[in-house]
C-alpha cells in the first residue's frame, strides 16, 4: 500500500493570534445542552483534527481552515478555536465554501462523505482500465463504510453523554470510575465508539460509558478440546488457569468431570455459535453451553476487557465487534505473549527493572484458556485471557486517555479550561492548594509524570529491547493523596515489540521467549511504532491535552519535554537509558505517525497481516524538534 505524500515542512509548531483558553463569551460546543449536538461536535472536531494531521495542513494566517475539495467542486471552511502544535486542535462548525449564511453548518456525516472523496487510492497500471474501476468502486465502498461507521459513533456519543449526565461517577472504585469516564473516545479517530453489531438496549449493558454491567457465559471445555498454559503463581506453587476461572466464577458450576470451565462474553457466543466448527463442537459435546453464571462484571474502556471489584483477576475476552480499527477477538499468538512476557519479568530482568525504577511495573497476564478443534487447529473468539487485578477499589488509578478526556456536561464548569476534565480537577486543585499558577503546576504534573512513567519505558526500550505499545489507554497512573503521579502501570497482552537486534540477550534471559508469541520486529519497526506510541500518543497528547484544555502553554510544556528528553539521552548516571527514541524525538525534524482516518478509508483490521502493514503512517512535522 502507498503511504500518501505529506510535506514534511507543514508548520506543526506554528501558532496562531487566537485564544489560547476559553472565554465565557464563546460557548464550547461540547457542553451543548443537547447530548446529540454535543457528540456531533465533538465528531466533526475529530474529522478536521485527522485531516489537518494526515495532510500535513499549516496552521491557516487568518484563523480559519480551508480544506480543499477538488472531488467535490469546492472547499469546507472550519473557525479554528484553537490551534495545537501537537494537534489537539479546537474548531467551530464547519461550512461548504459557497453554502449560503443561512443554511446550518456541515454535520459529521457531511463532512465525512466529503473527505472520503478526497482519499487518495492506489495506484491502478496504466491502460488498466478494470482494475481502475475497481480500484475506484473499493475505494467508494470504504467511504460509505466510514459514513456509516461515523453515524454509528455520533449516535452512541450522544447515548453515553446523556448517561453521564443523568449519572455522576461511582467513586466506591476508583479504577472502574475512570474506566467509565471516556464518552467521547481517542480525539484523532474518526469513528472512537463505534459499536458495529451492539443494539441499542446490548450498548447499555455491554459499555462502560454507561455503566455496563453483566454476568460471564460460561461453557465447558472438555480435555480433547483445551489449549491452554499458566504461569500464574500463588504463594510460590503454579495455579493451572482451569483452577482460577472455576474460582472467578463465584458460584458452583455443573461441571463435568475433567471439563474446564470458560468464561465467554454473551455477545460473543451469540455470534460464535453460528460458525460451524463451534457447533461441531457442541454438537459433539466437547462444548458444552453451561448458561449465565456469578456475579456481574463490568466492561473497561476496551470493552471487551471486564473487571470486578476485589476479584483477584480481570478477564480480557474476545468479541468480535469492530471497534475503533479491530475486530477484537483474542490472537492465539497474544495469548502466548501475555505468559511470555511474565515469564520473562520473573527471571532476574524485572528485578533489575524494579531496581532502578520500583514505581512501575505492567500489569501481569500470566494465564489463558482457549478452544482447539479435531485438527488441533485454534478455533477463534473462544478464549480468555486472565490478567492480575492488582488496584484495591480505593487505589486512584486511571489510564492516561481518562485523566485528559474532556467530560461534556451541559456548562463548563468553573476553572476547567475549555472543556473540563480530571486533569484540569487535578491541575486547578493543586493550584489553588500551593498558591501558584496553573501553568507552573501543569508543567510540573507533566515533569512528575515524565519521571514515574515514561523513563521506565524507555529504560526497558534501552536495556532490554523490550518497546512498550504505550499509548494513553494502556498506560496507568497511580496518584499520590494530593493528585500527583506517583506512579505508573503498562497493561496490554497485544503491544509488545521485542527487538530483532536483541533477540539473543533476552533469548539468554528466558530461552524460546517470543517464539510461539512471533514478537520479534526489526527494529526499524519497533522505532517507528515506539516513537508513535510513547511519544506522539501518549506523551504530546498529554501536552496537547493541557494545552487545548487552556491549563498551560504548549510550547513551554515543549521545553519541558525536551529538557526531560536531553537528561534521558544522557548515558551516565543512575536510572539512564541506552534507548534510541529521547535522540529520536529531540533531534528528527519529523516523525511517523498512525493515520487513524486512511486506515479507516483503507479498510485496514489492525490485528490483521504483518504488523508493519497493519496501519497507515504519515510524515508529521516533529514539534520536539529542537
Amino acid at each position: 500500500m502507498k503511504t500518501p505524500p505529506l510535506s514534511p515542512s507543514s508548520s506543526a509548531t506554528s501558532v496562531l493570534p487566537v485564544p489560547r483558553r476559553w472565554t465565557g463569551t464563546v460557548p464550547d460546543p461540547l457542553h451543548h445542552p443537547d447530548p446529540h449536538q454535543s457528540a456531533q461536535a465533538a465528531a466533526v472536531e475529530n474529522l478536521l483534527r485527522c485531516w489537518v494531521r494526515e495532510r500535513g495542513l499549516p496552521a491557516p494566517d487568518d484563523g480559519v481552515l480551508r480544506i480543499p475539495l477538488p472531488a467535490t467542486g469546492t472547499a469546507l471552511l472550519a473557525p479554528v478555536r484553537y490551534w495545537s502544535p501537537t494537534g489537539w486542535h479546537r474548531f467551530g462548525p464547519p461550512r461548504p465554501a459557497d453554502a449560503p449564511e443561512h443554511c446550518a453548518p456541515a454535520d459529521a456525516i457531511m463532512v465525512a462523505a466529503l473527505l472520503s472523496r478526497e482519499t487518495p487510492l492506489p495506484d491502478a497500471p496504466p491502460g488498466d482500465a478494470l482494475r481502475a474501476g475497481s480500484t475506484v468502486l473499493a475505494g467508494a465502498a470504504e467511504g460509505v463504510d466510514l459514513v456509516a461507521r461515523v453515524a454509528d459513533s455520533v449516535r452512541r456519543t450522544a447515548a453515553f453523554i446523556s448517561a453521564h449526565r443523568a449519572r455522576p461517577a461511582d467513586r466506591t472504585d476508583l479504577f472502574r470510575s475512570a474506566e467509565q469516564a471516556l464518552t467521547l473516545g481517542h480525539p484523532l479517530h474518526p469513528t472512537p465508539k463505534s459499536r458495529e453489531g451492539l443494539s441499542d438496549s446490548e450498548a447499555i449493558v455491554y459499555s462502560p460509558e454507561s455503566h455496563g454491567s453483566f454476568p460471564l457465559h460460561w461453557l465447558a471445555v472438555a480435555p480433547a478440546a483445551l489449549a491452554t498454559d499458566s504461569a500464574w503463581t500463588e504463594r510460590g506453587r503454579p495455579v493451572p488457569a482451569p483452577v482460577l476461572t472455576a474460582r472467578l466464577v463465584g458460584t458452583r458450576l455443573p461441571l463435568p468431570d475433567g471439563y474446564a470451565a470458560l468464561p465467554v462474553h454473551p455477545w460473543q457466543l451469540r455470534e460464535a455459535r453460528h460458525r460451524p466448527e463451534v457447533a461441531a463442537l457442541l454438537d459433539a459435546g466437547l462444548l458444552r453451553d453451561l448458561g449465565a453464571h456469578g456475579l456481574p462484571w463490568h466492561p473497561t474502556s476496551s470493552v471487551r476487557t471486564v473487571h470486578r471489584s476485589g476479584a483477584p483477576a480481570m478477564l480480557k475476552l474476545s468479541l468480535g465487534l469492530r471497534i475503533t480499527n479491530s475486530r477484537r477477538e483474542n490472537l492465539r499468538k497474544e495469548l502466548h505473549r501475555g505468559v511470555d512476557v511474565h515469564r520473562l519479568l520473573r527471571t532476574g530482568l524485572g528485578e533489575w527493572w524494579r531496581a532502578v525504577h520500583p514505581g512501575f511495573d505492567i500489569v501481569r497476564d500470566p494465564a489463558w484458556l482457549a478452544v482447539d478443534g479435531p485438527d488441533g487447529r485454534p478455533v477463534s473468539g473462544l478464549d480468555v485471557m486472565i490478567r492480575h487485578n492488582p488496584f484495591a477499589p480505593a487505589a486512584d488509578v486511571s489510564c492516561v486517555a481518562a485523566l485528559v478526556a474532556p467530560r461534556p456536561g451541559p456548562r463548563p464548569r468553573e476553572g476547567g479550561g475549555s472543556a473540563t476534565s480530571r486533569i484540569a480537577d487535578l491541575v486547578t486543585r493543586l493550584a489553588a492548594a500551593t498558591g501558584r499558577p496553573r501553568e507552573t503546576v501543569a508543567a510540573e504534573w507533566l515533569l512528575r509524570y515524565l519521571e514515574q512513567v515514561v523513563r521506565p519505558v524507555l529504560w526497558l526500550d534501552g536495556e532490554a529491547g523490550i518497546a512498550l505499545e504505550a499509548h494513553q489507554q494502556n498506560t496507568l497512573v497511580l496518584l499520590d493523596a494530593d493528585g500527583w503521579p506517583g506512579a505508573g502501570r503498562y497493561r496490554d497482552n497485544q503491544g509488545y515489540y521485542f527487538r530483532e537486534s536483541r533477540r539473543a540477550e533476552l533469548d539468554s534471559w528466558l530461552p524460546g521467549v517470543g517464539e510461539a508469541s512471533d514478537t520479534f520486529v526489526p527494529d526499524g519497526v519497533a522505532d517507528e511504532r515506539f516513537a508513535y506510541y510513547l511519544g506522539i500518543n501518549n506523551v504530546l497528547g498529554l501536552v496537547g491535552a493541557l494545552g487545548s484544555q487552556g491549563l498551560a502553554d504548549e510550547h513551554m510544556l515543549l521545553a519541558a519535554c525536551r529538557r526531560f528528553l536531553t537528561d534521558a539521552a544522557s548515558r551516565t548516571g543512575p536510572g539512564r537509558t541506552r534507548s534510541s527514541l529521547p535522540a529520536r524525538l529531540l533531534d528528527s525534524p519529523v516523525l511517523r505517525c498512525k493515520a487513524n482516518l486512511l486506515t479507516r478509508l483503507h479498510g485496514l483490521d489492525e490485528l490483521v497481516g504483518p504488523v508493519d502493514t497493519q496501519s497507515v503512517y504519515v510524515t508529521i512535522a516533529n514539534p520536539l524538534h529542537r
